[in-house]
């Protein structure tokens, strides 16, 4: 089970993670200024605070998958525009709902995980996710950017809109009734006590 979860969230913290040094390449062409580069960010985080509060509640609510799953697919038809962005008002915009849906991502993966991980090996549980989400993450930014050096930069954000759609899929095909089942071959099994993976 924690193996998927892991598949899902590499997905989309690869789509991040690739995302954001080229989105600060995308947006420098339309406003360049340090002014408009803070507001932007400003809202972003501001739009994600604002949030964080509601997103925890739905998490009790609806469940972390329902949220991550939101998140994935909201991203994914986010990043399908971000390549027609124009203007600095839209930028804005932009950011505002990149923020909105970061915060369901954050509460939604750290509820799930500590779903996952309860027990005494829970910091080698969530040191393994860590560990592969990062690994995943950082050969997709050195991939992506030799592939700017063959297309343009707007291919980054339509492969990252992929990843993020492959990774609500994987949500999607993952099964919370297996999670009780997962939780107690984890003590027994002598794979998972070695790697942290179902």
């Amino acid at each position: 089970m924690i193996r998927w979860f892991i598949v899902s969230q590499s997905l989309s913290l690869m789509a991040s993670s690739v995302a954001f040094p080229f989105y600060l390449l995308f947006i420098k062409n339309i406003g360049s200024n340090f002014s408009s580069f803070g507001i932007a960010y400003g809202l972003f985080t501001l739009s994600s605070a604002l949030v964080h509060r509601l997103a925890g509640r739905a998490v009790d609510a609806f469940g972390s998958k329902l949220l991550l799953g939101f998140h994935a697919v909201g991203m994914s038809l986010i990043f399908l525009f971000i390549p027609n962005i124009i203007s600095l008002h839209e930028v804005y915009f932009f950011q505002f709902l990149l923020g909105l849906l970061g915060s369901l991502q954050k509460n939604g993966e750290k509820s799930y995980i500590a779903k996952m991980s309860e027990g005494s090996n829970q910091g080698r549980i969530i040191g393994n996710y860590h560990f592969w989400t990062s690994i995943y993450s950082a050969l997709a930014v050195m991939g992506c950017g030799m592939l700017i050096d063959y297309f343009t930069i707007h291919v980054i954000f339509y492969i990252c809109s992929l990843f993020y759609f492959c990774s609500g899929l994987t949500l999607l095909c993952m099964k919370e009734s297996n999670i009780k089942k997962s939780l107690k071959r984890r003590t027994g099994s002598s794979i998972w006590m070695k790697s942290g993976l179902d």
